[in-house]
Formats: structure tokens, sequence, C-alpha cells
């Protein structure tokens, strides 16, 4: 077993802690602006602002002059951060193939992406920033949100709204193709040339293949019982049979009746075992390959009433998943 090389675990415990500095200054700056967002906020509200005045006027003026005057640059300076935040997140998910799309990254941390956008009727969506710094937090196994109450409360109803949402859409979905069953006028003609006929040569030939291969591992597990049942029929047919009762009635008949018996049993046992191991010979393939091709064709061939039973079977299969789809697991796992 290889080991990984001394060189590789300083490099990868380097990228940890700057990845841990990183999220410790994005928290620290999350935590700065939704703080200067929530004083900035009460400070236009007038009875909150002279009584800001009234009791610190010197702090009061150095906020007026240079926080909230410059309140926008200094919002931009938050935001710059943060947009760089998430586009390093978004190169890392890519390096790290973390999603099934390059562009997924985006849509997975809306909060984020919709943290970003610094107009001013957007600056209440910041509070968004707060589920990034509650999953910075978990993440850094500073807390855990998942024994939180709260988080029980939203992850139940995330997961009904969720349930519901599929559920109607798979329903519509479902709908719209029964709909187009039951408008096609030759749906199962359809299925045949488009979809069975260019591959008919193959499924012959995995058929064939299938039945070849079916056959003769069945007489290798069973030749011993097969080569018996064929000497109890042998003798069975030959007891009952007149012929060989009025043989027996002669001298010597019992001896001529257990030869010929003998006889035929070994005949007939030789040519089932003859017969089932050239099972692999090219004649026994072409005459498995005929009746498979024959067989194909009498099961493609289509009326207008097997076309209606077809089309009436795949409506009613629809409509057991819809039925099935319609269930509320979410009302028995939460009851």
């Amino acid at each position: 077993m290889t080991r990984p090389s001394t060189s590789a675990r300083p490099a990868s415990l380097a990228l940890e802690r700057i990845h841990l500095a990183w999220d410790l200054l994005i928290i620290v700056l999350v935590i700065a602006n939704l703080t200067l967002l929530l004083f900035d906020s009460l400070f236009l509200l007038s009875p909150l602002n002279a009584a800001f005045e009234a009791v610190a006027p010197g702090l009061y003026r150095a906020y007026d002059q240079h926080v909230h005057a410059n309140f926008f640059a200094i919002d931009l300076m938050f935001v710059a951060v943060f947009v760089l935040d998430v586009l390093l997140g978004w190169a890392a998910a890519i390096a790290e193939r973390r999603y099934h799309r390059w562009f997924f990254y985006p849509f997975v941390h809306w909060y984020d992406v919709l943290g970003c956008i610094p107009v001013g009727g957007f600056r209440l969506l910041r509070i968004l920033r707060i589920v990034s710094l509650l999953q910075r937090l978990h993440r850094l196994g500073l807390i855990d949100v998942r024994r939180w109450y709260l988080f029980g409360v939203v992850a139940k109803y995330y997961d009904i709204l969720l349930e519901e949402l599929t559920d109607r859409i798979a329903t519509r979905m479902l709908d719209n193709v029964q709909a187009q069953v039951r408008s096609s006028d030759s749906l199962s003609t359809r299925v045949v040339e488009q979809v069975v006929r260019p591959r008919q040569q193959a499924l012959i030939h995995e058929i064939s293949q299938r039945l070849e291969a079916m056959a003769g591992t069945a007489y290798a597990h069973n030749r011993d019982d097969t080569l018996r049942y064929v000497r109890s029929l042998v003798g069975r047919t030959l007891a009952e049979s007149p012929e060989i009762r009025r043989m027996e009635r002669l001298p010597l008949g019992s001896q001529l009746s257990r030869g010929l018996e003998a006889s035929l049993s070994d005949l007939a046992c030789r040519l089932v075992n003859e017969a089932l191991e050239g099972l692999q010979s090219p004649e026994f393939s072409a005459l498995v390959e005929h009746l498979a091709e024959s067989g194909f064709d009498a099961w493609l061939s289509t009326d207008p009433h097997t076309e209606q039973v077809t089309e009436q079977v795949l409506v009613d299969v629809l409509d057991l998943l819809k039925e099935q789809i319609a269930v509320k697991h979410w009302r028995h796992k939460y009851d």
C-alpha cells in the first residue's frame, strides 16, 4: 500500500490552517457587517438618533461624520470580501468536484449570493449571511445546529414542503405522459419501429445466447437427474406396452424384456446426452437463433386491439404510480 508523501502532509495541514483562518475572518466580518447594518438602521430613527446625541455627543459626531456619511463605501468593502469568499468557494467546489455541474455552487449557496447585493433595498438580505455564519460555525465544531429545536422544526417543514412540491411535479409529469399515450394513435407501432426494430438482430443474438447458456447450465447441474428420469420413462413406457406384456409370456420373455429395456434406456440416455452436450455446436446455435427470430417476429406483430391493450396497460401503470405518489409519507414520519 502506498503511503502519502511527507511533503504532502505539511501542504495539507497548511491548507487546512488557511481555510480555518479564512472561515474565522469571514465569521468576524459577517458579525461586524450585520452589527453595523443594525446600528445604522437604528441611527436613522429620530428618537434613537436624538437619544444617542444627548448621551454621547462626541461619539455621535464621530459616527455621523466618519461612518454614517461613508456608510455605502464601508459596506462595499464588506461586500467585496463577501464576493471574494463566494468566488473562492466556487473555485474550490469546482476543483474538488463537489457538485454534479460546475455552475451548481451559486444555486446551492444562494444565501451567500443574495447577501452580496449592495443595493439599499437588498441590504436586508444580508441577514441571510447568518445561514452561512451558522454553517461555518457548525463546520468548525463550535456549535451543533442539529441539536437545536429550531433546526428540527425547520427540517420538518422543509421535508414537508419538498415532498409536496416533488409530488405535484411528478403527478403533473405523469398526467402529461398519460395524455401523450392517449393521444397517440400508434404508440405500440412507433415503439416497435423506432426502438425495437433497429436493435432486432442484437436482441435476437442476446436471447439465443441466453437460451444456450441456460440450457447448458441446467443440464450440467442436473445431468444425473435427467438421465435417471429418461430411464424411468423408458421403463414405464415398456411396462405399459401390451406387446411387451405378451412377449413376457413367452419362454425367456422376461429376460428379453429386461434386455430390451436396458438397451432402449441406454440408447435414449445416449441420445439425450449427445443432444444436450451438442448445445454448443454451430448447428444448435443457428437453430436457437432461428427460433428466437421467429418468436421475436411474432412478438412484434401488432394490431389495433393489441395496441389499445398496451396503451391501457401503460395508463393503468401510471395511475398506480400517481396513487403511490399521492401517499403523504411525511404524515407517517411526523405522527
